[in-house]
Formats: structure tokens, C-alpha cells, sequence
């Protein structure tokens, strides 16, 4: 035989082995628990628990046989045979990934094993485990299938049964239970039936049990905890009634005129609000779409969906608003749109028209969607953000008059000191790329903007023109004043585009006021506003402060227009510190009697004598837990042994509190559930640990405290005391 085949001999020899091992090992385990499921639940769950073990056999044998493979197999004969020389994994590689000296070795190994066969190195049958095994799955199994029927397993609590020929019974017992849950027609859901009576039920279903006790009871009722009873009718041997259930409850089952129900406790009806639905917006993206030329229509795309169903229609709700300023009219109306999509699933789309609605420049047509879902009664409504449609101001043409002067001179208004600065240091970084007339041309149209804006920071000082003035006298002087100004600017030689912006922004000269007229002394002697002493909107050092950065802008300005940025840019960045210093002073001022202090003694000033200073208030304060303090007191007694404290603490205090706030609790029917538990049965040790559980996310969360600081070890406290330890000048 070659080695190769004896090898694959061993190999599946170790592989059946292990198998076995596998198999032994479960059919013990299987034994006692197929005689405990035989005994509980019959023949069904006797072949569940064997088809079940089968499974997992199946599986664990699968796995060892796995784990048996040529890497094991060479690690196996490495370890039991020294002819292999700690080479066996040669006999499983691949020829073409050895090398020639590999190869060599791999046939000497190969006659070795073909001259005498490889040692067993089949896995030992463990003998001691499995006759242990045996013999306890046997044991258990026997004393499984022998226990006998009357007497309660290990451990179960007692039933009480209810002895034959007693004519009067002690427990009432409930012979069968169901639950039949009608959801609102709005819901499109299905009834029900269930066969218990704790059920999670749609918002507003109707709900019929339908109950049978033995002994028969002369009247049944349903106690809610809310305080609400609801008594059941008799119909032969059976009590119904029927309710329609809003809000999540807990209730209770009380026969009248028949010994207490075994078992009592409090059964559960959770509620499943109706939610909203849920609009997205397709079309338009943004909120601001601007009007485009020629535009006509309009699309508008909404999707909807709702957990129950939408309404086959949604409305939208259309506003126009013309005009500016204070002249500003609205006008409202709506259309309905249609869905399209299932009844959970709708996407409304429409087309709106442009035309008959005329929007002209300036105007703005806002949209909004309302949707709503098709619950009975009040049903939900959600409404999308507004989606406004603007159609801009026509600035293209050229305007006549005031009104375009101001509309053309309106942006530069909105120019900053500190937007002056980055296009000064711009156009000095541009200085070689242009040529002399056009960065002169450029540095007066900074220049004007600096204009504009000392003017705009002038009229909070009272200033309403450029400085005082003229004032024109009816003589001949002033012909020859007249003159001198038209010299001196034509000396200026401002270029043409600084000219059209400096025109753009002054304000018109004022007509020459004839001597004499009192109108015009009033006019021009009598409007106290121009001067800037008379202003009182900043106090004196606020009004001293922006008068100083108003003389930088006009260095910055007089710089700039002409044709030296570099020299205006120390002046700029001096006018923006003190712009930025009035914005941080007080905006109004506002002369009234300040508070009357104490005077100082001036003795006692730097002598330390504290004598009669009240002390300060301490920053830190007790914390104050406003916790309810029966919950909290019932929990703590909750976690000792049952037969400590019967009453643990205040029952009826802690659900009053609990019924009192129901609504700010995650889960109040839960704790008033295991309350009612713990009442009833006061030894119950589940029932204290399920309560326990539930009061403690009630439970408020302990102040912050400061950790207490970590104990050094052996190396860390030999630091400290080399640290405290006096310095001896001797280098260690």
C-alpha cells in the first residue's frame, strides 16, 4: 500500500472516531431531557426534543470531524513518530511548493511509511466519562418517568386543586378567556381574536371579552385603575362585554358573589397612537426660487405617507404679496390637489400657472401644502414649510430722477470700513498690472466709498451735508468765489469715472438763499440737528471716540482720492479700531441720578482689618434631590429579604404618585402592575425584584460628586517620599 493511501486510511479512521466520541456524549445528554419532555408535554414535545438533539449532534459531530484534518494529522505523527523527523507536513504539500531538498525529504518519509505503517492515532474512547454518564442519564431518566403525578417538581410553586365533592370551593377559577379586537375602520386592519387578556390594540379599537368561571359568579365586572368599571353581561354560561379603548389601561377581573379568582393579578391593554403623517418636499429644493424670464409655470411635488392612510386630497394654500414698504397687500387663496399613490403612500404633484396670477417685479408668492390623514373624527394635519417664488427688481434700466440716484447709490451704503481696507490692500497688490489712469481710477472709487461712509457714521453725530455750508452772499464776491472754486477743480483733474461716482453720492447744493428772507435764515441757522454737540444718542466719550475715527476716514479718503492707498491704509486700519470701540461702548445714553455709595473711609484702606465686612456668600450649595421620597424609600427597602419587611414601606403613597403622574413616566402601567404584585403577595421574591426593577428609572439620577483621589501604590508612594524627602546635593 503507498503512503499516500495509508495516510488517507488513518486520516478517516480518526475522522469516525471522533465522530463517535460526539454521538456518545449526546445520545446521554439526549436521554433525560427526551424523559423530562415526555413527561411535561406528551408525545409532541417529546419528538421536538428529539429531532432538536439530533440537530445539535448532527452539529457538534460536523465540527469535530472538521477539525481532523491533514494539519492535525501532521502535527499528530510529528508528535508520535520519530521517523517523521518533525517533517510530516511534507507529505500533504503541494509538489509544485517544494523545493529540491523538500522534495528529497518528502520521499524518504514516503518508504518509511510504506516500509512499516504510521502508529494508531485514533482519539481514545474516554471509558470512565461515558459509563459516569451512562449511569446518571439513566438515573435521571428513570426518576423522571417514575415521580409521581400529584406531587409538584422541585422548586414549583403549589397549585391548589380544588377538592372533588366539596360544595363550596375556595377559589374561583377561570374556565376560558378571549379577547376580540375590532381596530377603527379608518385603519384598514383586520379583527382578531386573542386568547388572552393582555393585548396591544390600534387607538380607538372596540374590545369584547368574552369570559367563563367555574363556580358560577352571580355578576362580573371589569375594574379599570383609572377608576372606571365596566360590568359584563351574562349570556348562558358565558360574560361579555364590550369597550372601546382610548388610552393605554390596566384593569382587573371581580366576581361578585363567588370566592375570590385564582389567580388575581392586573392585566395589561397597550394603546398604539395614530402618528402623523409624514411630508418630504421633491420639488422645489430650496425655499427661494427667483422668477426667470419668460418663466410661465410652476412645479410643485410633495410625498406623503401615514402609518394608517392619507386623504385623497391635499390643499394648498397660495399667497401673493405686492408691493414695498408700507403699501404691501396680500392675497390668499387655495387649491385642492390630488394624490397619487397607494392609500399609505400619496405624492401630490401640481403645476401652477404664472399667468393669471401676474406677478410683477418685487412681487412674491409664497406656497404651502397642508395634508391630513384619514382618521375618524379629529384627524391629523401637517403642513410643509413655505416655498417662496421671488421675481426681482428690474435694475437693468437706466432711471431718471431722485429715485434712480438712490437706487444706484443704495449698495454703497452697505460697504464696511474693514471691505474698504481689503480692496485698498487689493489694488496696491494689483499696483503692476495696471497702468497709471486706471489705478488712479480705481483708488478714488474706494476713495468715494470711504466718503459714503464717513457721511453714513456722521448722521449718528448730528452731521446731515459734507462740513458746513457755504454761504453765498448777494455781491459780488460771490462771482469771484465762484470763480476760485471752478479753478480749483479744474486743478483736481478728477478722472471721469471718479467724477460720476462722486456726483452719485453728494448730495445736491443747496439754491443760493437771498439776503434778507427769513425763511432762510430759519432754514439755515434754525435746525439745531446739524450741530453735533446737540446730539445726544452716545454719551461724551462715545461721541469723542467716533468724531477721532470720523478725521481717520476723511486722512483714509483724502489719501485714496489721491491716488495713495499705502499712505491711506494706516489712517483705515486706525478708523476701524475705533469703529469697532463705539460698537463695544453703550448705544444710548441716557442722563439720570446715579446711585449715592457710602464714603470711604480712606483709614482703613490698605491696613487688612476685616472688622465688620459681612462675609461673602459661599458658591457652593447643597444639591436638593426633589425626588418623590416614598419611591425612593420603598426601593431601598425593597433590595432586603422578604421576611425583614412585609410592608416595605408607604404602598398606597407610591401609587398614588404613580397614578398622579402617568403621563411623565416611561412606563407607569409596568410599575403599577408590579405594585400591585408586590401587595398582594408580600413574600414574593420575583415580584419584589420586578418592582424593584421598575422603580428604578424612576428613581433621580445622584448629584455630581468629586471621585475621590486614587491611592498610590508601592512606586508611586516611593515618588512622594523621594519628592518630601530633603535635599541632600548628592546626585543619585
Amino acid at each position: 500500500m503507498t503512503a499516500a493511501a495509508r495516510l488517507q486510511t488513518l486520516l478517516r479512521a480518526c475522522r469516525l472516531r471522533a465522530v463517535a466520541r460526539v454521538a456518545a456524549f449526546v445520545a446521554l445528554a439526549l436521554l433525560p431531557s427526551a424523559a423530562l419532555a415526555w413527561r411535561l408535554g406528551g408525545t409532541l414535545a417529546l419528538l421536538a426534543t428529539l429531532l432538536a438533539g439530533l440537530g445539535l449532534g448532527g452539529l457538534a459531530a460536523w465540527r469535530a470531524a472538521r477539525r481532523i484534518g491533514p494539519r492535525w494529522l501532521a502535527r499528530r505523527l510529528d508528535a508520535a513518530d520519530p521517523r517523521m523527523e518533525d517533517s510530516a507536513a511534507l507529505l500533504f504539500a503541494r509538489e509544485r511548493d517544494l523545493s529540491a531538498l523538500a522534495r528529497l525529504q518528502r520521499a524518504r518519509l514516503q518508504r518509511r511509511i510504506e516500509a512499516q505503517a504510521p502508529p494508531d492515532l485514533r482519539p481514545p474512547w474516554p471509558r470512565r466519562a461515558l459509563l459516569a454518564g451512562s449511569a446518571a442519564a439513566i438515573a435521571i431518566a428513570t426518576l423522571v418517568v417514575l415521580w409521581p403525578a400529584g406531587t409538584p417538581a422541585p422548586g414549583s410553586r403549589p397549585v391548589q386543586v380544588t377538592p372533588v365533592g366539596t360544595d363550596a370551593p375556595a377559589r374561583t377559577r377561570l374556565l376560558s378567556q378571549r379577547l376580540d379586537i375590532v381596530p377603527p375602520a379608518y385603519t384598514r386592519l383586520p379583527a382578531r381574536r386573542e386568547q388572552t387578556l393582555d393585548a396591544r390594540v390600534p387607538e380607538g379599537a372596540t374590545l369584547r371579552w368574552t369570559l367563563r368561571f367555574a363556580p358560577q359568579p352571580s355578576a362580573v365586572a371589569l375594574r379599570f385603575h383609572d377608576g372606571r368599571t365596566l360590568a359584563l353581561t351574562r349570556e348562558g354560561d358565558a360574560w361579555t362585554g364590550r369597550l372601546r379603548i382610548a388610552r393605554p389601561s390596566l384593569y382587573r377581573i371581580v366576581p361578585d358573589g363567588a370566592p375570590p379568582l385564582q389567580p388575581d393579578r392586573l392585566h395589561r391593554l397597550d394603546v398604539v397612537a395614530d402618528q402623523p403623517p409624514n411630508l418630504r418636499t421633491i420639488a422645489p429644493q430650496d425655499t427661494l426660487t427667483l422668477y426667470r424670464a419668460g418663466q410661465r409655470v410652476w412645479s410643485l411635488i410633495f410625498e406623503a405617507d401615514d402609518d394608517h392612510g392619507l386623504a385623497a386630497t391635499a390643499t394648498l394654500q397660495l399667497t401673493l404679496a405686492q408691493g414695498s414698504g408700507e403699501q404691501v397687500t396680500f392675497h390668499s387663496r387655495t387649491l385642492a390637489v390630488a394624490g397619487q399613490g397607494t392609500a399609505t403612500r400619496r405624492r401630490y404633484a401640481h403645476t401652477l400657472d404664472l399667468a393669471p396670477l401676474a406677478l410683477a417685479p418685487g412681487d412674491d408668492l409664497v406656497v404651502q401644502l397642508s395634508v391630513s390623514d384619514n382618521r375618524a373624527g379629529r384627524p391629523h394635519t401637517v403642513r410643509s414649510a413655505s416655498y417662496l417664488l421671488r421675481r426681482p427688481q428690474d435694475t437693468g434700466e437706466e432711471a431718471g430722477g431722485l429715485d434712480g440716484l438712490v437706487r444706484q447709490a443704495l449698495p454703497a451704503y452697505f460697504r464696511s470700513q474693514r471691505q474698504i481696507i481689503m480692496d485698498a490692500e487689493a489694488l496696491i497688490a494689483q499696483r503692476r498690472r495696471l497702468d497709471a489712469d486706471a489705478f488712479l481710477a480705481r483708488s478714488d472709487a474706494i476713495g468715494v466709498d470711504q466718503r459714503v461712509l464717513r457721511l453714513r457714521y456722521g448722521q449718528f453725530l448730528g452731521e446731515e451735508s459734507e462740513g458746513a455750508p457755504r454761504r453765498l452772499l448777494p455781491t459780488a464776491d460771490a462771482e469771484a468765489e465762484d470763480a476760485a472754486h471752478a479753478d480749483d477743480h479744474a486743478q483736481t483733474a478728477e478722472p471721469p469715472q471718479a467724477q460720476a461716482d462722486t456726483h452719485a453720492h453728494e448730495p445736491t447744493p443747496p439754491a443760493t438763499p437771498a439776503f434778507g428772507r427769513a425763511e432762510d435764515v430759519l432754514e439755515d441757522y434754525g435746525h439745531t440737528h446739524d450741530d453735533s454737540e446737540a446730539a445726544t444718542l452716545f454719551d461724551p466719550e462715545t461721541r469723542a471716540t467716533l468724531k477721532a475715527a470720523l478725521d481717520r476716514m476723511w486722512d483714509s479718503e483724502r489719501e485714496l482720492r489721491s491716488g495713495r492707498p499705502e499712505q491711506a491704509l494706516p489712517h483705515a486700519y486706525k478708523a476701524l479700531d475705533l469703529i469697532k470701540q463705539v460698537q463695544q461702548a453703550g448705544r444710548i445714553y441716557l442722563a439720570r441720578t446715579g446711585p449715592e455709595l457710602p464714603p470711604i473711609d480712606q483709614s482703613r484702606r490698605l491696613t487688612g482689618k476685616r472688622e465688620g465686612i459681612a462675609p461673602g456668600r459661599d458658591p457652593l450649595v447643597a444639591a436638593v434631590i426633589s425626588a418623590p421620597a416614598p419611591v425612593v424609600a420603598l426601593w431601598q427597602a425593597l433590595g432586603d429579604a422578604p421576611g425583614v419587611a412585609a410592608a416595605p414601606a408607604d404602598l398606597d403613597a407610591v401609587d398614588r404618585w404613580l397614578r398622579a403622574n402617568e403621563h411623565r413616566l416611561p412606563d407607569a402601567l409596568g410599575a403599577i402592575a408590579a405594585l400591585d404584585a408586590v401587595r398582594r403577595e408580600p413574600a414574593c421574591a420575583a415580584c419584589r425584584r420586578e418592582l424593584r426593577a421598575r422603580l428604578w428609572p424612576i428613581l433621580p439620577r445622584p448629584p455630581a460628586a468629586p471621585a475621590p483621589r486614587t491611592a498610590p501604590d508601592r512606586a508611586g508612594r516611593a515618588y512622594l517620599d523621594a519628592l518630601d524627602a530633603p535635599d541632600t546635593g548628592a546626585v543619585r
